[in-house]
């Protein structure tokens, strides 16, 4: 703790000569074709704010793209010449102390390098900024745009405060200046995105705040999975997690064959193994606003509904990410002793996760915005992979999810439990309300992500 205090002194007494330096060279060199995107979290579990980087990219901006590289992001963005990724330093929580001092010392650490790192950076006529989390990096982002003439544009996913009361309690005094924070310095940015409609307007009638909403569309690489490369994918990941292998092995012993796959030895034909399980596909961050004990009791009464004899397919369940509450559902998991269904919790490959949303047969979400006026991205993936969907119920949702037309809205376990019943009836017939979804799906012609920014938020920085 003393080592993290010197060093963060040390920082702030050094911080006022460098940022002079710096200052002049951004009045030097500042370019209305560079961009600086700001992600105060792990950029590889940050798709939206990869997603805007390559868009400037592709229309002739630099990039600077700033945050934790925690996970790999995916390749297009790797492989840009225009996109330069600045790590940012990740300051583990103190081990001792009362909590309000290990936060206290987190945020001035945070204020002190993301400065430094921002001034550093390139010059740059915008820098977009993710929010949440926006504490301490709003104000650090608007003091850089002030001192440089630079333009902040901040995309509000969520409200900050809000996933904090989830945690500690909408009363509790973090949370009120959290949200006196964000409401402040929120109306000090040159433009605000939002994600949905409901949000612009809450923006708007309580915060004073102007945005516009850009809705999450799929990138292009969101696609339904071709069946030879779903077979390499499950072979793939069939090597690490055992709910992906085949239940009995094939007669011919050079024959490839999966869970749910079968490549043909001489022919090296890829087929769908009769009487396969279904495949569900769920992927969360592992927070507080997704209650994974409502899937865990709809799988377990849709395990009872085998057992009483009725008609339908095992189940294989691949839940991904990464969070905080892993450990306490796969505790949970564990626990569980279910004959005709199995779970797995891995985390992929940025590169595996679109394919396997395109092979799957059903997606499930459990996000329920802590706001009420955010949506998931991952059913906006899961409908670019023309995969239907069962979600859960909150205030917004309707801006996504169409019931009975791409998917199901549930509102507790015991209706989840019933939407797999109905689903996976007679599985997998192609006249069932599966295959209707998905027909639908595909023949919705979803917008995709760069087509959408190029209509929503190009002309904003070309009016600006």
């Amino acid at each position: 703790m003393a080592a993290s205090c010197v060093a963060v002194l040390a920082l702030s007494l050094s911080l006022p000569l460098l940022l002079l330096i710096a200052w002049k060279r951004w009045r030097r060199g500042r370019t209305a074709r560079h961009a600086v995107v700001v992600v105060l979290g792990d950029v590889g579990r940050s798709p939206r704010m990869q997603y805007h980087a390559l868009s400037l990219a592709k229309c002739g901006f630099s990039v600077t793209l700033l945050g934790f590289c925690n996970s790999r992001p995916h390749d297009e963005l790797l492989q840009n010449d225009r996109i330069r990724i600045v790590p940012l330093t990740e300051l583990e929580r103190l081990a001792v102390g009362p909590h309000i001092l290990q936060y206290g010392v987190k945020v001035v650490f945070q204020v002190v390098h993301l400065l430094w790192k921002l001034m550093c950076s390139e010059p740059a006529a915008y820098i977009f900024l993710q929010n949440p989390p926006g504490l301490p990096a709003i104000a650090v982002c608007w003091f850089v745009a002030c001192l440089c003439g630079t333009k902040l544009v901040i995309d509000w996913h969520n409200y900050g405060y809000s996933i904090m009361g989830l945690v500690h309690g909408p009363s509790h005094c973090l949370v009120l200046l959290a949200k006196w924070y964000e409401k402040l310095f929120g109306r000090l940015s040159h433009l605000n995105l939002c994600v949905t409609s409901e949000m612009r307007e809450d923006l708007a009638e309580n915060w004073s705040i102007k945005a516009v909403t850009v809705y999450d569309k799929p990138a292009s690489f969101f696609k339904e999975t071709p069946l030879d490369l779903q077979h390499r994918l499950f072979m793939k990941l069939g090597r690490t997690y055992p709910a992906l292998r085949a239940s009995s092995d094939p007669s011919d012993p050079a024959t490839e064959r999966s869970a749910f796959t079968e490549r043909d030895a001489n022919s090296g034909m890829v087929t769908r193994l009769r009487g396969r399980p279904a495949l569900l596909v769920s992927s969360t961050s592992w927070t507080e606003d997704e209650d994974f004990s409502i899937f865990l009791a709809a799988l377990e009464k849709f395990e009872q509904l085998i057992l009483n004899g009725e008609s339908l397919p095992s189940l294989v369940c691949v839940i991904t990410g990464k969070g905080p509450l892993k450990e306490h559902y796969s505790h949970l998991i564990g626990q569980k002793h279910l004959q005709h269904i199995q779970v797995c919790t891995p985390w992929l490959e940025a590169e595996d996760y679109p394919l396997l949303l395109g092979s799957a047969d059903l997606g499930v979400c459990l996000h329920k915005s802590s706001s009420g006026l955010d949506l998931p991205m991952k059913v906006v993936d899961m409908f670019g992979c023309c995969l239907p969907v069962c979600a859960v119920n909150f205030r917004c949702l309707h801006e996504l999810v169409k019931h009975e037309e791409n998917g199901l809205v549930f509102e507790d376990a015991e209706e989840l439990a019933a939407q797999l019943q109905m689903l996976f009836s007679k599985f997998p017939d192609p006249a069932g309300k599966l295959n209707q979804f998905r027909k639908n799906l595909r023949e919705s012609k979803q917008l995709r992500w760069d087509e959408s920014w190029k209509q929503t938020v190009l002309p904003l920085l070309v009016d600006t």
